[in-house]
């Protein structure tokens, strides 16, 4: 699939760095989605030994590259202050390419650290692992 995706965000613990356990993936064209499904559903042979399965679903309510880069152009994600590896990418033809800045008028402000509370976060994405 290299070079068939366009974007590509893993969600981080910014106190831990550790991956939230799922990602969105922005598919370049829609026929790629059932051989990708059938590739990555199910999908358990991790490099290190883990029970986890990866599941595939439908993100909601962001489909597509246009809806992906407004949703998170402004995010607190994308301030100077959080490290790049954390940071949602574009690619294209499986290159990085600069993230559209947001308009001049907008500020974005730091990201908080959100308090779980013993609550899972929400998993609305095309990528998970459970």
């Amino acid at each position: 699939f290299h070079g068939q995706y366009d974007f590509v965000y893993m969600p981080f613990d910014f106190e831990t760095h550790a991956a939230l356990g799922y990602a969105f993936v922005n598919l370049t064209d829609p026929d790629l989605v059932p051989p990708f499904w059938k590739t990555f559903d199910g999908y358990a042979k991790w490099r290190i030994p883990s029970k986890k399965v990866l599941t595939v679903s439908w993100s909601r309510p962001n489909q597509g590259l246009d809806a992906n880069v407004n949703r998170f152009r402004n995010s607190t994600v994308m301030h100077e202050s959080v490290p790049d590896e954390f940071k949602p990418i574009i690619l294209k033809g499986g290159v990085r390419m600069a993230f559209p800045t947001k308009a001049p008028h907008e500020l974005s402000q730091p990201h908080r650290v959100r308090q779980r509370y013993g609550r899972p976060p929400l998993r609305s994405s095309l990528f998970n692992t459970k």
